[in-house]
């Protein structure tokens, strides 16, 4: 018995939410904060796909490092290798 109940409630709100969206509509200034809303949604559209693209620069800037310090640790180690085999002055 509770299920048509919820439903009922539900069905209220949608038809209350959809009033106020038409009020909203015919108020004055209701197209500028319609067009703020709707240029604030495509800027954080285009935060979204930024940050994605962030996401696998990261990933590929450590792969960079570890790169590099490994080729550091082997450079490093071949400068000492021929360090010591140069013979004192």
């Amino acid at each position: 018995m509770p299920e048509p109940r919820k439903t009922d409630l539900l069905g209220r709100l949608a038809g209350i939410s959809e009033d106020a969206i038409q009020r909203l509509q015919d108020a004055p200034g209701a197209d500028k904060l319609l067009g703020a809303l709707n240029l604030m949604r495509e800027r954080v559209d285009e935060l979204q796909r930024r940050v994605r693209g962030l996401e696998d620069l990261e990933r590929r800037l450590a792969a960079v490092e570890k790169k590099v310090e490994k080729l550091s640790k082997t450079t490093a180690k071949a400068v000492g290798a021929k360090a010591a085999d140069k013979p004192a002055d």
